[in-house]
């Protein structure tokens, strides 16, 4: 049956869900400052390529030699038969390769390529999906990169029209990251996608520059519209466009833009909490979000391995607000203890979500399994049971560490709202 969109149960598990999801990212994000010391974080990246320039598939790729039982990795008696389950992915992908047009083969493999070196310098956890899917921003065709089955950037390639503009897209590659990619890869990502960009001769067309301020900035949404009046926001003596949106008066989900999408160079100033958490958000959360397009500009490769330089040089205002960044957010080992927290309470919430799943939906059958079954017939349906989908990426210790604080919370009427102070 499915549940009404504004039912009490749907908006319960968003509210969950947005919980999670909120302090998932906030945990990359101490992560990524305390490893590489930097504290502007690249949110977005889109960057395109020649075809010419792109890499082509090695021939052992194409033609991958068959996998052999050693002594170090032997294969079972279904590997054998079968493939290991990495040559039998592998296998579908290529499958679906060469079910491609003969004309658009070569630039298909490229793309194909180029995605999974895109995916190698995000790190474990990202893969190339094993379809062609159709494409998007006019390009025909996209291998998505995925994490976690949801996907998270695209290479597009070919044309999705036979106009001159499209015939030109068509010998290009383009590499579309998400903010999720760039949240939840390894740290040296940047590093490494520079260099490929480098190698590709490619063109960043968008890159995103975001200075965050996880117990907000001083002065708040009012400060920022304060400075933009007082003339602290202006640009070559020039007052830029801004742009109010959100709730101004009750002071919720509120977005200061200045600058212009048409030329290149737009600031958002926004409550990210309340973006990530919803209406209960309390934790002050504000970012500054630097939008560079290569409308009006060449967008250096540099701004992957300095971001905070570039946000800097945006305007004598952004290197103020770094510059305050600096001075309010110590980057140093002791931080390592807040990283640790937040994903004790990243655990905690998804444990209570699950806690109010079988207490709301799974609860009567349950009470009605437990009441009518003898103790084996109960017994030999939750023996060795896996753990639920959305817990299986945590260790049954670590649940069992805040299994009781999340009983606490649902059965003792506690919120589970937002867990981070």
């Amino acid at each position: 049956m499915t549940r009404p969109a504004n039912s009490k149960l749907n908006k319960l598990n968003k509210a969950c869900s947005l919980v999670l999801e909120g302090n998932q990212v906030k945990v990359r994000l101490i992560a990524e400052r305390i490893e590489t010391r930097v504290l502007v974080h690249i949110d977005w990246l889109r960057f395109t390529c020649q075809v010419r320039n792109a890499p082509m598939p090695p021939v052992d790729v194409l033609f991958p030699p068959p996998v052999q039982s050693t002594l170090e990795r032997p294969l079972s008696e279904h590997e054998e038969q079968y493939g290991t389950y990495e040559a039998q992915r592998f296998a579908r992908f290529m499958h679906k390769l060469q079910q491609v047009p003969d004309e658009d083969f070569a630039p298909s493999a490229q793309a194909a390529e180029l995605a999974l070196r895109v995916v190698d310098a995000l790190g474990d956890g990202f893969n190339v999906a094993s379809e062609v899917r159709k494409g998007h921003d006019f390009y025909k065709s996209r291998w998505s990169i995925e994490r976690n089955g949801e996907e998270v950037g695209w290479v597009g390639f070919g044309a999705s029209g036979d106009g001159p503009r499209q015939q030109a897209q068509k010998r290009t590659l383009h590499v579309n990251l998400y903010g999720t990619a760039c949240t939840f890869a390894k740290p040296s990502w940047r590093f490494e996608m520079a260099d490929l960009v480098d190698e590709v001769n490619g063109v960043i067309t968008r890159c995103d520059l975001a200075l965050d301020f996880f117990d907000g900035i001083t002065g708040g949404m009012q400060r920022i519209q304060a400075d933009y009046e007082s003339g602290l926001m202006d640009s070559g003596g020039k007052r830029l466009k801004c742009n109010m949106v959100g709730d101004w008066m009750n002071g919720k989900g509120r977005s200061f833009y200045i600058g212009s999408k048409e030329v290149g160079k737009q600031t958002n100033i926004y409550e990210k909490g309340h973006q990530l958490f919803g209406d209960k958000d309390a934790s002050g959360w504000m970012r500054a979000e630097l939008r560079l397009g290569n409308k009006a500009r060449v967008l250096d490769v540099d701004m992957l391995r300095r971001p905070a330089d570039f946000f800097a040089e945006a305007s004598p205002w952004h290197a103020a607000l770094l510059r305050e960044a600096d001075e309010q957010i110590e980057l140093n080992p002791a931080s390592l203890a807040c990283n640790g927290r937040l994903a004790a309470e990243t655990i905690e919430a998804e444990v209570t979500r699950n806690k109010r799943w079988v207490r709301d939906v799974a609860g009567p059958s349950l009470a009605l399994m437990f009441t009518l079954m003898d103790g084996e017939e109960f017994a030999a349906i939750v023996e060795g049971a896996s753990l639920p989908g959305r817990l299986r990426r945590f260790s049954r210790d670590e649940i069992s560490r805040v299994y009781q604080r999340a009983t606490k919370r649902v059965f003792k009427g506690a919120d589970a709202g937002h867990v981070i102070a």
